[in-house]
């Protein structure tokens, strides 16, 4: 393999990572303020590369008022999925919670299979499909746009959470709860608006990698799985470890897809999240799952 070839898989895993680094950026947003896991979260990535693409498919709105409503419409499920599924299982344990959010995946799903049917959507690229050449690497302009979004949404969630006192309130939120509602947080309000910003960056991942990946009802369990393992082998809690575990896992994902069959890459997240709870459960920077907090 020459150095022209092993640049080129370098590019492709580092888009690849971008893609998961915007699916992990939703876990960690809920998690940080709630401590759950939430396995819709790769349904709300789906829907909103799902709904995009059928409303400029059968309106004649423009693209960007399109991913727009779109983008709302999943943030209000969002925020049904905290109300209507979390709320009335009040203080139930943690793996109840996780159990109830398989359940919300798993009614979006097939919500979508009957809205839409099985075959996929796809949506026209922001820049269309010449790829931007750097030297001997290729790489698509509409990964080009996936790495800026990762980086705006990275950016902006780090001022939320450091530089705002509502993002103060929501780390609070997580740290000790009682303590937050003895100073005048509302904690329940925090956890909403935590499920909403997941639902909303959810949602902007699928419209912006919907020109690269075709979008169906089952797309969202994909991206859900391998979120969850680049939250984790970044290190639960932290936004910049998201995108970290993201970047680590795409980058391998694709060398190990230049030396091994394809049908084995899908095994490698897998096989690079038990490597990590054995030998590092904290993490790459080191915040566990039981961790609170940045």
């Amino acid at each position: 393999m020459n150095l022209a070839n092993v640049l080129q898989l370098f590019a492709s895993g580092v888009t690849i990572g971008a893609v998961y680094a915007l699916v992990a950026l939703g876990f960690v947003t809920i998690y940080r303020c709630s401590g759950i896991v939430n396995f819709a979260q790769g349904e709300f990535v789906m829907l909103g590369g799902l709904l995009t693409a059928y409303l400029l498919k059968t309106t004649a709105l423009p693209y960007p008022v399109a991913a727009v409503i779109a983008v709302l419409a999943i943030g209000l499920i969002g925020v049904l999925t905290y109300q209507l599924i979390i709320v009335p299982l009040g203080k139930a344990i943690i793996i109840s919670l996780v159990m109830a959010t398989l359940g919300v995946s798993m009614l979006l799903q097939n919500s979508a299979l009957i809205c839409w049917g099985a075959y996929p959507l796809y949506l026209p690229s922001f820049s269309g499909d010449v790829p931007v050449r750097f030297g001997q690497v290729a790489i698509m302009s509409q990964s080009l746009w996936v790495l800026f979004m990762t980086a705006v949404v990275l950016v902006v969630l780090y001022l939320l959470g450091q530089r705002t006192l509502f993002g103060k309130s929501m780390t609070a939120t997580a740290t000790d709860p009682l303590a937050a509602s003895l100073v005048g947080i509302s904690t329940g309000s925090m956890i909403r608006w935590s499920f909403a910003i997941s639902a909303l960056v959810g949602a902007i991942a699928g419209i912006f990698v919907g020109p690269i990946v075709p979008m169906n009802f089952g797309v969202g369990a994909m991206f859900g799985l391998k979120g969850f393992v680049a939250a984790a082998v970044g290190g639960w809690g932290k936004s910049a470890g998201a995108v970290l575990g993201a970047l680590v896992l795409g980058i391998i994902e694709a060398f190990s897809a230049g030396f091994l069959p394809a049908g084995y890459k899908d095994a490698i997240a897998f096989v690079v999240l038990l490597l990590i709870l054995y030998y590092r459960p904290s993490g790459i920077l080191g915040a566990s799952l039981a961790a609170e907090g940045d």
